[in-house]
């Protein structure tokens, strides 16, 4: 009988670990795993490889499973609008060329920088730099903060 109600003690706690709300940090790096991910997917794929990825990662707080949702597939929405973007800004790297993983990361952040007034841009971009330190080359924290840099504008003294 004590064996199972130390399992039972165990699966509740571990419930209630999974419905716990994720932090702001946690959700940026879901929403950059799943941004990743499903560009190695056609579009009619990713409604159901976010309900699946949510699944497997045990996130189960519903306003959580909506902002994932929500920021991922307006970024998706918006992917050859960034790309363009960066093309622009860029003189010596095209997005065609950029690894994937830099490319997860830099659509996030403008995204984060252009459409999320609640995020200030110097932490979207530092928050890009964290990701990229983590999950991609040694090189690549330099690169991601010198080409989102140039889309910060310039500041004019008064």
């Amino acid at each position: 009988m004590e064996g199972c109600l130390k399992r039972a003690s165990f699966l509740k706690m571990m419930e209630d670990m999974n419905s716990e709300k994720l932090s702001r940090k946690q959700l940026r790096e879901q929403c950059f795993s799943l941004l990743y991910n499903l560009g190695f997917h056609p579009e009619e794929d990713y409604d159901a490889m976010i309900t699946r990825c949510l699944e497997n990662e045990g996130i189960t707080d519903e306003e959580d499973c909506a902002y994932i949702r929500q920021r991922v597939l307006a970024v998706m929405d918006r992917q050859s609008d960034y790309d363009s973007m960066v093309d622009e800004k860029s003189a010596h790297w095209k997005s065609a060329r950029i690894a994937k993983v830099d490319m997860a990361i830099i659509r996030l952040a403008l995204y984060e920088m252009l459409e999320d007034d609640q995020i200030p841009v110097s932490v979207a971009i530092n928050e890009a730099v964290r990701l990229a330190k983590k999950y991609s080359s040694d090189q690549a924290p330099a690169f991601v903060n010198g080409v989102l840099a140039a889309f910060v504008p310039e500041r004019t003294e008064d």
